[in-house]
């Protein structure tokens, strides 16, 4: 003899829990998955942002120092006021894409909340 599978009521909510735990596991995943890549993403731009901050920095002050001295006779006043400005200009420059680049909407979690309106949506056509 077979086993009766479950019928009625009972077995119906227990099918669409199993179902909606399942659900909510994958969506569960999907986030986790996310939030490592952006960990992983963040970590990179991080250290390669460091290094190529310090690099370029360095190598800008140092053709400071090269060019101040190479005109250390003749302009040296112009060419250290030079810099300064170009110092300074380049700054509020960066500082500008800087916060403009903090107001930016981040594109953390979008396939996960996309894929919960799309569960949404099955659901509402569904009624």
């Amino acid at each position: 003899m077979e086993a009766e599978p479950n019928r009625g009521l009972l077995g119906s909510l227990r099918s669409l829990l199993s179902h909606g735990l399942e659900l909510l596991q994958t969506r569960v995943q999907l986030l986790a998955t996310e939030l490592e890549q952006e960990r992983a993403r963040f970590f990179s731009l991080l250290v390669y942002g460091a290094a190529a901050f310090f690099l370029l920095a360095a190598s800008i002050v140092f053709l400071a120092v090269f060019l101040t001295v190479l005109f250390w006779d003749e302009h040296r006043l112009l060419i250290l006021g030079l810099f300064t400005t170009v110092f300074l200009a380049t700054g509020v420059a960066a500082l500008s894409f800087a916060l403009r680049a903090a107001n930016r909407r981040s594109r953390l979690f979008a396939t996960s909340l996309a894929e919960l309106a799309q569960d949404k949506a099955e659901l509402d056509s569904g009624k």
